[in-house]
């Protein structure tokens, strides 16, 4: 099966923007950084979502994240499909953090369940064959709207570039280089709408 073995986030200060993961999110080698000065202006393309099992759990990464810099862009709340909020981290990523649940269970643990990288993209469809023709298998499909991958460790989905920014409360206008590199077993090459990906071995 394929895999994502992690997500290279390109930041000006590898040091303080790996010291803000570590201390908001703690997802270990999961999550890397490295040094970039691409240009880029308004939404980068892609969300990281981290799924969680309960309601206080969303709120304790949320907290930890606001309190280490990062910027709400949707408070955490009550939604039809459960609970969750979405943050924009002081380097430039959106993050949601959700989870089905609409009650807590248990006391709030620091455990993500999931993590997915949502790429928005110009057509689903369009990108859904490219990535089959590379190896990855779908694990749901809701035509040209959603799609995601049977990756490990880190999920793959694909929705609509408009779609994508209206679920992270932001405008879809955006401009440049992604800085995102994904780490994978798939090999090397660029999808088209640019996202990198490199062997897992070089990530």
């Amino acid at each position: 099966m394929s895999s994502i073995e992690a997500v290279t986030l390109e930041v000006p200060d590898p040091s303080a923007a790996s010291a803000f993961y570590s201390e908001a999110f703690d997802l270990g080698a999961r999550v890397r950084v490295r040094a970039a000065q691409t240009p880029t202006t308004g939404f980068r393309g892609f969300v990281m979502s981290l799924v969680v099992s309960q309601p206080n759990t969303v709120d304790s990464y949320f907290d930890t994240a606001l309190n280490a810099g990062a910027t709400p862009l949707k408070p955490a709340a009550k939604g039809f499909w459960g609970y969750g909020g979405v943050l924009r981290d002081p380097y430039g990523t959106i993050w949601k953090i959700a989870t089905s649940s609409k009650k807590n269970t248990g006391p709030a643990s620091r455990h993500v369940d999931d993590i997915v990288l949502l790429l928005g993209v110009a057509d689903v469809a369009a990108t859904r064959r490219f990535y089959v023709e590379r190896g990855l298998p779908v694990a749901k499909s809701f035509g040209r709207r959603y799609v995601e991958f049977a990756t490990t460790n880190i999920r793959l989905a694909l929705y609509g570039r408009r779609a994508a920014a209206k679920d992270a409360g932001v405008s879809p206008d955006g401009s440049g280089a992604h800085r995102l590199v994904i780490g994978g077993s798939a090999g090397t090459y660029a999808d088209p709408d640019g996202f990198e990906w490199e062997a897992a071995s070089a990530s």
